[in-house]
């Protein structure tokens, strides 16, 4: 794939293979635009399996990017997945995390394929996190890297992280999507609760209710439908 593409775009690339893809209509949320920053999103049903949401935005006239895909599963018991990346002053930021919302443990014959994926960037910096409430349910084989001059490899391990995961839902157990959901929805209202950097930034340039839409809703698909 062309390094070009966005974190989203590579998303919707590796599921379009393996799955049927509905645009959910957003309104007004789609595009919001303050203080010089544009904040584009897209939610999409991903057939029988999830959602994916796709996020990017621009401030400073293109010198702070970022760009984001998350997956919530629905009618497949498989980790919360998302990529984050970020780029100001020519600064890169790459998160790529798998969270435990499992009715059953997720086989550690998966999670391995993850770490190996991890272990092969072991040479990129790591990003020095603070401790967070989800620490707890973060799979060790999650990754938080940044440097300079590396774009590359971070959209390469972006890759690695997505293709991993759109290969493994095929192989996972289905499970109940009302049981699923409640994790999913426990998830996300913990993470706007807790309020974060992203959800401070949100809520400051959109308000309280449009940040808790983003988050809650459009990211994660609570009552989305």
């Amino acid at each position: 794939m062309n390094k070009s593409m966005s974190r989203g775009s590579l998303a919707l690339a590796a599921f379009s293979h393996l799955y049927s893809l509905e645009k959910k209509d957003l309104g007004s949320l789609g595009v919001l635009k303050k203080s010089g920053m544009t904040f584009a999103t897209e939610v999409w049903r991903v057939g029988d399996v999830g959602q994916l949401c796709v996020m990017s935005g621009r401030a400073r006239f293109g010198i702070m990017r970022m760009e984001t895909a998350i997956f919530s599963p629905s009618n497949v018991d498989a980790p919360l997945f998302n990529v984050d990346w970020m780029s100001v002053f020519g600064a890169e930021i790459q998160i790529a995390e798998l969270y435990d919302v499992q009715l059953q443990p997720w086989p550690v014959a998966h999670s391995s394929q993850f770490q190996a994926i991890r272990d092969a960037a072991a040479d990129l910096q790591d990003m020095k996190r603070e401790p967070n409430w989800y620490d707890e349910i973060l799979y060790p084989c999650s990754c938080a890297k940044k440097g300079r001059g590396i774009s590359q490899r971070l959209y390469d391990l972006a890759e690695d992280y997505v293709a991993c995961y759109v290969a493994q839902l095929s192989t996972l157990p289905q499970c109940d999507a009302s049981e699923k959901s409640q994790m999913v929805r426990k998830f996300a209202e913990h993470l706007y609760a807790e309020g974060g950097v992203a959800v401070r930034q949100l809520t400051d340039l959109f308000g309280d209710e449009t940040a808790r839409q983003l988050i809650v809703n459009c990211m994660y698909g609570v009552d989305c439908d």
